[in-house]
């Protein structure tokens, strides 16, 4: 294996602490599963306009290749070390979150998510196609044995037929094979075999099963009542968790393929409404004092319209889930205050 080109214009995480030093160290060092330092940087050194640059193809990979992926996590994970312990709170009788727009004047929606990986499996880089299948057997086995408002249907994408599909994109449920980023790392292979979505029967649950994890499980409905989408989405990732068993470590805590997704996993946001606060000369240092973080509701890097932004926690790891939530809400009451305020 030789030193990565890089182009001038390249600026990732991977680029920056991938020294001659560090590659010399790790150039020829294996994982158990197959992994090389090739396979991790794959997807950085043909993305040269990665912001990050690196996909982790299984546990052992965290610790086999840290000279590389620990200054990464930390310049990432800004204040966190790998050698602090992350801390974990998925109770929701401990969030205090009340609505804080029970007139459902200003937010829209509320969403929940985790990324979560079973034990005993590698991450998406090196599943195979069996293991793949096996994940979506053992995941849709006890998906199909909730109960509750957590009833309901699994909708495998191998053999969907169109009118399903319609539905689901329709729902914006639907996933689409993986961007360029994914596909070169090998988390797109054998697409679209083993991969799936299930639904609750009222739409306010869903999960994606291997799409970027192994599972993205969300919870989400209209309006503020982030108690009430939180307390659903911990009964599911709970009920999951001691039914499949997730990757876990006490530093970094939940394990994913990319490192942003590392400690919760989650990303907890709103939809909302806020031309006025948006425009603001504050609105940046609200959401930069609150540990929230603002785009468009069309994903990262889009553009807000009508003054509609989506607002989320920016903490995932050294953050508990009941804290992301609570970093979220805090910061959503500030801005809603800010909002009326300059609405009189």
């Amino acid at each position: 294996m030789e030193f990565p080109t890089w182009t001038a214009s390249s600026n990732s995480a991977v680029r920056r602490h991938l020294t001659p030093e560090v590659f010399e160290q790790l150039k020829d060092t294996k994982t158990a599963r197959g992994t090389t330092l090739k396979d991790i940087i794959n997807s950085g050194v043909v993305n040269q306009d990665s912001s990050i640059g690196v996909y982790l193809g299984d546990e052992e990979s965290y610790s086999a290749f840290s000279a590389l992926i620990n200054p990464i996590i930390e310049g990432y994970h800004q204040g966190y070390k790998v050698t602090d312990t992350h801390p974990a709170d998925f109770d929701p009788s401990h969030l205090d979150a009340p609505n804080p727009d029970a007139d459902a004047k200003y937010i829209i929606s509320t969403r929940i998510r985790v990324a979560r990986n079973l034990k005993g499996y590698g991450l998406t880089p090196t599943l195979t196609k069996e293991e793949r299948t096996e994940v979506e057997k053992k995941v849709v086995g006890v998906l199909e044995g909730l109960g509750g408002d957590l009833t309901g249907k699994y909708y495998p994408l191998t053999g969907m037929d169109d009118a399903t599909a319609q539905q689901l994109i329709d729902d914006h449920f639907l996933f689409k094979k993986g961007d360029r980023f994914l596909e070169a790392a090998g988390i797109n292979r054998e697409w679209p075999e083993g991969r799936g979505i299930f639904h609750n029967d009222n739409k306010t649950f869903l999960v994606w099963i291997n799409e970027e994890d192994q599972l993205r499980i969300i919870s989400m409905q209209k309006g503020g009542d982030m108690g009430a989408v939180f307390s659903r989405l911990a009964t599911a990732v709970n009920e999951l968790s001691d039914k499949l068993g997730f990757q876990y470590s006490s530093n970094l805590g939940y394990l994913s393929s990319c490192p942003t997704n590392l400690g919760t996993g989650m990303r907890a946001s709103v939809h909302i409404r806020i031309p006025n606060a948006s425009a603001h000369a504050d609105f940046k240092k609200i959401c930069d004092d609150n540990q929230i973080q603002a785009r468009g509701i069309h994903g990262e890097h889009s553009e807000s319209a009508g003054g509609v932004y989506d607002i989320s926690n920016k903490r995932r790891l050294g953050q508990s889930e009941v804290q992301c939530v609570q970093d979220m809400h805090k910061g959503v009451v500030k801005l809603i205050e800010l909002e009326k305020l300059l609405e009189k």
